[in-house]
């Protein structure tokens, strides 16, 4: 850094800037908010950790945060399990594959609220006509109960982010090198073989981004939350993100709010490093 010169950080100065004032700044700023009175505009006095220890006794958060775990654990596998399965379909040099590329990462252009609002409406309308032609009553209903908002939340965020996924593994797939598959060839070695011992390990660097990738964005989700199930019925599949605004701009408990904000930032801060962590040591391993 001390070899650079004036011309580096005139470039690199203004995005530091944007990154200190968009970032770090309301990021300081919250946490101090988050152990005063604030309402949003001003704050009159410290109250320490009660906001604290209401955001832990608080009905609607721990639920809210376990709903979360739960959807969080269930997307990272399927989303990291599909993405690597496509990538390896439009990788096996078919003459569609440039076509199943596009058509696979088009969901993730969609808006998140806009996703949601199509998903509902084949959950509730499509489904439901589905269901009751075929006289499958597990089709009628959805997102009227928990474990089927659940469900939903999991197919619309698997259905949009699982092409963004593909093409990091696709960056990888392509970069080993095609004479260490041609020579596992010639010596008998078979598919699930190739994969095992050749593919898989030289492929753990992108294991490694699209866990991080995938984690922070099943922990972070919103709108899909928002437009397909309103966190309803009853709040029953209402994720913290939600809870969140809900207790900052409904309730108007700006500090409260806030508190919970930083609770969910530590314990995603925390998930997400240590993850990464492992990978890297699994990485040395392979």
């Amino acid at each position: 850094m001390r070899n650079k010169d004036v011309s580096f950080w005139l470039f690199l100065g203004p995005a530091l800037l944007a990154l200190g004032l968009v970032v770090f700044v309301p990021l300081i700023m919250g946490v101090f908010y988050s152990f005063t009175d604030w309402d949003g505009l001003s704050f009159s006095q410290f109250i320490g950790l009660e906001n604290y220890v209401t955001a832990f006794k608080d009905n609607s958060f721990l639920p809210a945060l376990w709903f979360t775990i739960k959807f969080a654990v269930v997307t990272v596998i399927l989303l990291n399990v599909l993405g690597l399965g496509l990538a390896l379909l439009v990788t096996r040099q078919l003459k569609s594959s440039n076509f199943l590329r596009t058509v696979f990462f088009m969901p993730n252009l969609i808006g998140g609220l806009i996703l949601g609002f199509i998903w509902q409406f084949i959950f509730i309308s499509v489904f439901s006509n589905i269901g009751k032609s075929l006289g499958i009553e597990a089709l009628t209903g959805w997102l009227s109960t928990t474990n089927t908002g659940f469900w939903g939340l999991v197919i619309l965020t698997c259905w949009q982010m699982a092409g963004y996924i593909m093409i990091i593994y696709i960056a990888y797939l392509e970069s080993i090198p095609q004479d260490l598959i041609e020579a596992a060839q010639i010596d008998g070695a078979n598919s699930f073989q190739r994969f095992k011992n050749i593919t898989f390990p030289l492929v753990a660097p992108a294991f490694t981004v699209s866990l991080f990738l995938t984690l922070s964005n099943s922990f972070k989700i919103y709108d899909q939350n928002l437009s397909l199930t309103n966190g309803g019925p009853y709040d029953s599949t209402q994720m913290v993100a939600m809870d969140i605004v809900k207790t900052a701009f409904s309730q108007n408990e700006m500090a409260l709010g806030q508190a919970k904000a930083v609770i969910f930032f530590i314990i995603v801060a925390i998930i997400a490093l240590t993850q990464v962590y492992y990978n890297k040591k699994r990485e040395v391993d392979l």
